[in-house]
């Protein structure tokens, strides 16, 4: 059980801005009661800052800053996770060695439950066992499937792409939808977020099924999904249900995959889709549908498969186990054939990612001797370096793709092509979290003003 009784300095997370709402929890394990105790006073906060700041400039932006993806430009606001440069990602404040430390684990696991990863992204509080227990009963409960929905997953052809049947399988689930049919009643504004709350329970009880029926339809010929465990948790029985039963090492490596690709501030590609269509009002399965079509583009989230397949040639040109001086080799001839080495540098973070460092001790606990995890360990160690010497890559160190595709290998889950799949299950938690809170504040529609190129040359000139 986690111990609560910590000083509040070691618990209190880092503060960025604005504080998170609170450090330890209330004893209430009803989270939508917590968060209707929450809301109110976030509400407050807000308004009354931006009253006061509502004129505040937050910078300047460039030219080459519109024309190159608008990185760096402040242009949303996400109250669940904040990218350090230094440190990497933080949840509500929290590192991730801070929620591995933190956040509840299931009886004999190592790693944190997502489910309390949920109630800290919701609510900005710890979770108690009792609560994350609570938040698993729900989901448990809620896990049935539109009988419309199993028959079109039993329908699509084989060459139809897993994130292709996960997001038209989501989208169909909007049938479900209790904020959808609450907006044809006209409920107040205020009370959306209460409708957006139960439908992304709704949703994120239902993703492991329809995952593994994707799973299982394509690469395990159609055999039955076992049924829900209600004395289990979220990861365990999605474990189960891909096929993997009574395995605990690939249940706790679950709760940890599942746990650190769930949220990435909110202005990645799944992430901004779906805070982008969800400011519509299009209700959280449309929502986390069109999401979940940017997450399957190679941009955004191939990029372990990028990487095992670089891997494979690695293998396939020196083997397993070159010597430095090999590797070393073959690196530089890679680079300059102008070709990248996959898993390394980051938009954002100038130094190892840190959910790379926690797989790779995942791996060292669980599978120190695999020969791919032995090369993946080398390589971080080597090409950093190279990479430094190249001079092209602003950060070098490996990032969180760099290692999620060997573990998967490791333990069976082969199938290159499904593993957008787990990363969209994963992303679910935060863009879900993100999109009650988007409606508890009452954010209005996305919509940037847009200019045309003539338009900036006519105003600024061409030289």
């Amino acid at each position: 059980m986690v111990q609560l009784a910590r000083s509040i300095s070691r618990c209190a997370p880092k503060v960025y801005g604005l504080k998170s709402i609170r450090c330890l929890a209330t004893q209430n394990n009803n989270l939508k009661d917590v968060l209707a105790d929450l809301i109110p006073k976030e509400q407050k906060k807000i308004g009354d800052f931006r009253k006061a700041k509502a004129n505040q400039s937050l910078g300047e932006y460039t030219v080459d800053q519109v024309y190159g993806g608008m990185r760096g430009i402040i242009g949303l606001v996400t109250e669940t996770s904040l990218l350090d440069p230094e440190e990497g990602i933080r949840f509500r404040g929290y590192s991730i060695p801070e929620c591995q430390e933190l956040l509840p684990k299931a009886p004999g696991g190592m790693e944190p439950l997502p489910e309390g990863l949920f109630w800290l992204l919701l609510t900005g509080q710890v979770p108690t066992v009792d609560q994350v227990k609570w938040v698993t009963k729900q989901w448990n409960e809620r896990a049935h499937i539109p009988e419309h929905v199993v028959t079109m997953l039993n329908h699509f052809p084989a060459s139809l792409h897993p994130m292709a049947q996960l997001s038209s399988a989501v989208i169909a689930c909007n049938t479900d939808s209790q904020f959808k049919k609450a907006y044809e009643n006209a409920v107040p504004k205020a009370t959306y977020w209460e409708y957006v709350y139960e439908d992304a329970m709704d949703l994120l009880a239902k993703l492991p099924t329809i995952a593994s029926i994707i799973y299982r339809n394509l690469y395990r010929d159609g055999s039955t999904v076992s049924a829900i465990d209600s004395d289990k948790d979220w990861s365990w029985n999605f474990a189960e249900m891909l096929g993997f039963e009574d395995d605990k090492d690939f249940a706790d490596l679950m709760r940890l995959y599942l746990t650190i690709h769930s949220d990435h501030e909110g202005g990645n590609v799944s992430a901004h889709a779906t805070h982008l269509v969800g400011s519509a009002l299009s209700d959280p399965y449309l929502a986390f549908g069109s999401g979940m079509c940017g997450l399957a583009g190679p941009l955004h989230g191939l990029a372990n498969q990028e990487v095992l397949l670089w891997l494979n040639k690695v293998v396939a040109d020196i083997g397993t186990t070159p010597t430095d001086e090999v590797l070393s080799e073959w690196i530089w001839s890679h680079l300059k054939l102008g070709q990248v080495v996959p898993g390394y540098g980051h938009a954002v973070l100038r130094h190892t990612d840190p959910r790379y460092m926690c797989q790779q001790e995942f791996a060292l606990k669980y599978m120190p001797d695999d020969p791919l995890f032995k090369l993946v360990k080398q390589l971080s160690v080597i090409a950093p370096k190279i990479l430094l010497e190249h001079g092209k890559a602003k950060n070098p160190y490996p990032n969180v793709d760099a290692h999620s595709g060997v573990l998967l290998q490791h333990y069976g889950l082969k199938e290159m092509s499904y593993y957008t799949v787990l990363f969209g299950v994963s992303r679910a938690i935060g863009v879900m979290a993100s999109l009650v809170w988007d409606r508890a504040l009452g954010l209005p529609i996305e919509r940037p003003k847009s200019i045309t190129s003539d338009a900036l040359i006519k105003k600024y000139g061409s030289s």
